[in-house]
């Protein structure tokens, strides 16, 4: 399939990669000529026809590894991770069938992102199904080995020990500082950008299902650029006739819809749904003219939604050896 792309504005930098780009911000967007492109979705490739660009742009999405390890320094938390511990010993290639396991699909991706020299690589959350300290220092490993740049946020297995008690946003910045931070490589948390040969990418936590104040109001300066921008996200953008699982911005969101809260042993999602930051942002997402694409993951299935003249595509899950192949390409 082919699908048309509208305008790009105009402005600065954030984070770089292979480009020497101001790292701020420039107040607002200047006029910029409209130009239009095309994508294509090929299985699990992605491609991006963009006529401004000057060089082609590889990157590779994985999202949803559910790596897991345990040894003597995960012992108190058992009681925590006994449930996701048995979730993905083993699981089966997405393509072929054949055996396989988390890490194995893990290694094998980065193998091929090195062959095909992928510029980037975007971690698109539930890397662990919870935050493991060995299974966190054992992708940190991989990732080294691998020697591409990349950029990380979470998902919402990656912070989660089941039944801990304390809200979402708290025992996500708890796990975060005392066991992820090194992932993020000095970069926040929460938000961040990297440009990368003529694309912005956006990568955004919504691992609570939520956007935050702060969180929108980076988005909006973020789109200040004349660069195409991909959007990158752990849990997709509800999309008309998407499940709940597309659960940011979706209308029937909240508790009345929640039906894993239990198994999960988490906090149920709240009464009254979305708060108002979220449902901004989820409007303000599809009727940005810049952006080119809305990457994610959770679910665990590829598929493809337009809205508004916005692709989305999720990820496969990587547990069975799935990824994104995204290419960006001169028109």
């Amino acid at each position: 399939m082919t699908l048309k792309r509208r305008t790009f504005l105009k402005s600065a930098g954030f984070g770089v990669i292979g480009a020497a780009l101001p790292e701020h911000i420039i107040a607002g967007p200047r006029p910029f000529e409209a130009k239009e492109g095309s994508v294509s979705l090929t299985g699990n490739h992605v491609q991006w026809h963009l006529p401004q660009l000057k060089q082609p742009v590889n990157v590779f999405f994985i999202s949803d590894t559910h790596l897991w390890q345990s040894d003597e320094r995960e012992l108190p938390f058992t009681r925590y991770s006994g449930r996701m511990a048995k979730a993905y010993n083993r699981t089966h290639h997405f393509q072929t069938g054949a055996e396989t396991s988390p890490q194995e699909a893990f290694v094998s991706t980065l193998a091929l992102a090195r062959e095909q020299k992928a510029d980037m690589l975007l971690l698109g959350g539930d890397i662990f199904s919870y935050p493991s300290e060995a299974a966190i220092e054992w992708a940190a490993q991989q990732l080294s080995k691998a020697a591409i740049p990349y950029v990380y946020t979470t998902g919402n297995h990656d912070w989660h020990y089941e039944g801990m008690p304390g809200p979402l946003h708290t025992l996500r910045d708890t796990w975060i500082n005392k066991r992820l931070l090194p992932l993020y490589q000095g970069n926040n948390p929460l938000m961040h950008t990297v440009d990368v040969q003529g694309i912005r990418f956006v990568v955004l936590d919504n691992s609570t299902y939520e956007i935050l104040p702060e969180q929108l109001d980076f988005f909006r300066k973020s789109l200040q650029t004349d660069l195409p921008i991909v959007l990158a996200m752990h849990i997709p953008l509800y999309a008309p006739g998407r499940s709940v699982g597309f659960g940011c911005g979706h209308p029937e969101w909240k508790a009345e819809n929640d039906r894993n809260f239990e198994l999960e042993r988490r906090e149920r999602w709240p009464a009254g749904g979305h708060t108002a930051t979220t449902l901004n942002f989820h409007r303000e997402v599809f009727a940005a003219s810049n952006i080119i694409g809305v990457i994610a993951g959770h679910i665990h299935t590829t598929s493809v939604d337009m809205w508004n003249g916005v692709p989305q595509v999720v990820a496969p899950a990587n547990a069975l050896g799935g990824y994104l192949s995204l290419e960006f390409v001169c028109l």
